[in-house]
């Protein structure tokens, strides 16, 4: 009973609530700008109304509501003035009278662009203007330069805008001086216009609301595309004329709209509460935050509001687009009200003024974001150290085994069939995999699911159709095939891109978790880095493939217990359990897996038919003729072993597909349940890190986090060592350029020790160069090995006439084909591989069939002869 006891104090200490609901944090470090005594006008500068960007590293802040004289220079008032601060995030730093406005303004809108700051209508006490103009610090004569820009469509002051993908978009505000009015207009200027005839304003429907003044334009990704949402302000009741607040929230998506489709603009969330002239920064890839501006209660005349600023609100405001939730997001300074916002480097500029007297008393601050992290104590540190002590102990294990090249690379066919499909599932299960599958459900659905069933449909396909050639050439490389079908240049060619493939994924599956691992953990990048690389090159080393496929098994049950965890204590902790599980996610159309679009531009977007087609073109390239999987085709005994293997990676790629899609809804379910819990500063793509770090018991994050270990050391580990066999097999052995048998063996090592090494140097200058922006690009062009590697074996064991002039002719052309389709063209990455594997066998094939050479004897090597031989 004592010990049933404790297993149930356990449980509930595992299963407690992750977190207390009432949680509050701080969200922004506030940190007031000073100045030099001589800047004695920043007492009464008051940024109401300004235009204010930056430009050229300097604060610009021109016109505004104050007529107040400043520095008793009776010829300068704010509202027609420029004002210049150099460098402001540094301290003692004097204003600048730059010059003038043309005229008085206040209350129009301003934007910074790369051009300089473009200032948009306004008003005076006489009239609403149309102007714009762009301003731009010339830090050399310190002086504003100024362009006309074209004129807005019509005049118009109190509206919002924001630079966005290069166009600048406008919309609502007043359209009489008086504001007594609201406009329902939606503008957008094109700067990839700038100084041609069409750089013009152009009209673009509006949002199917009222129409308002006074409300915030700013924009987000909302999981799926980056998207423009228009918030609060104030309306115009059409009977009696008096003010209507508003709080309703409309999002405009300018992809759906560019395909002419319908429902480009569709209701969001109300906020919680109206905001006009509210200012808003958008942090991380799917955060807007709000900073309180006026609303529906006048500025403070009273003596009772002055006394009680509380009653004045403060609040920030924040939605989460993705998951379509606001949340309170703490107070700006006391009383303080934001007038401005603009963004320099890293940080915020806010200009605000006091909302307790509403007197001309500014103060400027600079606002940064808050990372939060949770101690990533010494039980989850232990659990992570066991499991790396494990990987070291199989390494030495199974170093005394390997007495040739044939137990190094290919286990001496010992490996039982159930452990080689294990091994299959972890290789082909990267670390990106384990992180980005949940993220990418979290943020939009199941669309991609699709693409992990076509492994179980294609499980059949490689067995009766692609197994039998390497079991019956008894290949220890899988490229060996290809020389014996066509010539020494396809085996070659398909040999060299695979490695060069290889050497690069092993750099992006070490450096792209290493950076979700080191916000979570107390590790650095580069820590991190080493730690996956060199455990990696230390077991791959000593214990070859046999290490390597009982390291992938282990880690297996690591990356999949992990994640299956992960998804209990989410649903345990989300409101109603299970039942809200699913109808959170049933109502926000989360289980949504099937985009039927069959129309022209559908090549580009997530459709079924491209899902479908390209989950079997990338999984067929993986399972017909990458050298890891095919090695563990040879790693058993018969042929009938290997069967099995390639099913038992199909089921728990079945399983593993629910659990980690599942984890994904999961998520979204928990983060729109507490929203406040979501971190703003993480990357979508580490919101699964960002659970594992924050929500996950004592112990049980190391754990998980031993998971994300074990999902990339399973595939760099495979790398490493399938690399040594392709230029050993491949190059060396078949050039002989070495004698014994010994020397292969211990060149096999030396091969997995350099190219283990080269990979975590890669890795470690990837993480310095900090080049993330070209991470999506860099994986298009390594996947473009895969297309052309693939057709090569299609075109072998599907026809007869084809030859190994035309084979390498039609792999040469499917990779210049796929760079061109990458380079130029908006055609989904998913359908890569399917092209690439298309392109290949069709050219492959003509020029065959028009070229001079005949076909070698290829008995027993296509789909014709082998089953027909052997039965």
């Amino acid at each position: 009973m004592k010990s049933l006891s404790g297993i149930f104090c356990f449980t509930l200490l595992l299963l407690s609530p992750l977190y207390s609901q009432n949680e509050t944090r701080d969200y922004f470090n506030w940190t007031e700008l000073s100045f030099s005594e001589t800047s004695q006008q920043t007492k009464t500068f008051d940024t109401e109304g300004s235009f204010i960007g930056t430009n050229n590293n300097a604060l610009i802040i021109a016109g505004g509501a104050n007529n107040e004289k400043l520095l008793q220079k009776t010829d300068i008032t704010q509202n027609g003035s420029i004002w210049v601060l150099e460098d402001p995030l540094n301290d003692n730093k004097n204003w600048i009278h730059a010059g003038n406005l043309p005229e008085p303004v206040e209350f129009g809108t301003s934007v910074s662009t790369p051009q300089g700051i473009v200032c948009m209508g306004g008003k005076n006490s006489k009239q609403l203007f149309d102007t714009v103009y762009l301003l731009k610090w010339n830090s050399d004569s310190k002086k504003i330069d100024k362009e006309n820009l074209p004129n807005l469509p019509q005049p118009c002051a109190h509206s919002s805008a924001f630079f966005f993908n290069n166009a600048i978009y406008l919309a609502g505000g007043n359209s009489t001086v008086n504001s007594n009015s609201a406009m329902q207009n939606f503008w957008r200027l094109d700067m990839a216009n700038y100084g041609t005839e069409q750089f013009k304003w152009e009209i673009l429907p509006s949002w199917p609301g009222p129409a308002r003044s006074d409300n915030i334009l700013v924009h987000q990704h909302n999981g799926y595309d980056n998207c423009i949402y228009v918030i609060s302000g104030k309306g115009i009741n059409s009977e009696d004329g008096s003010t209507v607040f508003l709080n309703d929230v409309y999002e405009f998506n300018p992809k759906i709209f560019t395909t002419g489709k319908e429902n480009y603009w569709r209701k969001r969330a109300d906020i919680p509460v109206c905001v006009m002239q509210g200012k808003t920064a958008e942090i991380g890839q799917s955060h807007i935050f709000v900073f309180q501006g006026n609303d529906e209660v006048p500025y403070p005349q009273a003596d009772s509001l002055k006394q009680n600023s509380s009653k004045r609100p403060q609040n920030i405001w924040a939605l989460n687009t993705i998951t379509n939730t606001w949340f309170e997001a703490g107070n700006l300074p006391s009383n303080q009200l934001a007038t401005q916002l603009v963004q320099l480097n890293d940080q915020f500029i806010i200009t605000t003024r006091d909302i307790q007297t509403g007197e001309n008393t500014p103060k400027i601050w600079s606002v940064v974001p808050i990372h939060t992290s949770k101690t990533f104590d010494v039980y989850n540190l232990s659990a992570l150290g066991i499991y790396l002590l494990i990987l070291i102990w199989i390494g030495i294990y199974f170093s005394k085994r390997n007495k040739s090249t044939e137990d190094y690379f290919r286990g001496g066919q010992r490996i039982p069939w159930w452990a080689a499909g294990c091994s299959i599932f972890a290789t082909m299960l990267s670390s990106l995999t384990f992180m980005s599958v949940p993220s990418k459900t979290f943020a939009t659905d199941w669309v991609y699911f699709f693409i992990n069933m076509t492994i179980v449909l294609l499980a059949p396909f490689i067995i009766y159709f692609i197994l039998p050639f390497f079991r019956k050439i008894d290949a220890t490389s899988a490229y060996e095939y290809l020389e014996k079908r066509f010539n020494l240049p396809a085996r070659l060619f398909a040999s060299a891109s695979f490695i060069l493939f290889q050497i690069g994924r092993m750099a992006i599956v070490m450096f792209l978790p290493s950076l979700a691992l080191a916000t979570i953990t107390p590790l650095s990048v580069e820590t991190c880095i080493l730690i996956m690389g060199g455990m990696s090159i230390l077991y791959c080393t000593l214990g070859g493939v046999e290490a390597v496929i009982w390291t992938d098994t282990i880690q297996t049950f690591v990356l999949l217990g992990g994640a299956l965890l992960s998804f209990v204590l989410i649903i345990f902790n989300i409101d109603g359990g299970i039942n809200g599980f699913f109808t959170t996610a049933l109502a926000n159309q989360k289980f949504h897996v099937i985009n039927w679009d069959w129309s022209s531009l559908s090549i580009t977007t997530t459709a079924l038919w491209v899902v479908v087609l390209g989950g079997f073109g990338q999984n067929l390239v993986s399972y017909s003729s990458d050298q890891g999987v095919v090695q563990r085709y040879m790693s058993v005994q018969t042929t009938k072993k290997a069967s099995n293997a390639i099913w038992t990676n199909a089921a728990l790629s079945f399983f593993a597909s629910f659990l980690f899609f599942g984890v994904g809804t999961g998520l979204y379910v928990f983060y729109k349940n507490f929203p406040h819990q979501f971190d703003p500063t993480y990357q979508t793509d580490s919101v699964f890190a960002q659970f594992i770090a924050q929500e996950l018991p004592i112990g049980i994050a190391g754990i998980v986090v031993a998971g994300i270990f074990a999902a990339a050391q399973s595939t760099i580990s495979t790398s490493m060592n399938s690399i040594a066999t392709t230029i050993t097999t491949d190059f060396v052995r078949r050039f002989k350029l070495l004698k014994t048998e010994k020397n292969y063996l211990v060149l096999a090592r030396t091969l997995t020790f350099s190219v283990g090494t080269i990979g975590t140097i890669v890795a470690l200058f990837l993480a310095s160069a900090d080049i993330k922006s070209l991470w999506d690009s860099f994986i298009k062009v390594l996947g473009l090995f895969g297309g052309s590697m693939g057709g090569l074996f299609i075109l072998g064991i599907f026809t007869k006439k084809a030859n190994g002039t035309g084979a390498v002719i039609g792999a040469l052309l499917a990779f210049s084909g796929l760079l061109y389709i990458s380079f130029l063209t908006n055609i989904n990455g998913l359908l890569y591989a399917a092209l690439g594997i298309t392109l290949c066998a069709v050219s492959g094939y003509i020029f065959s069939i028009f070229g001079l050479k005949k076909t070698k004897n290829i008995e027993g090597l296509t789909i014709y002869t082998i089953h027909k031989k052997n039965n």
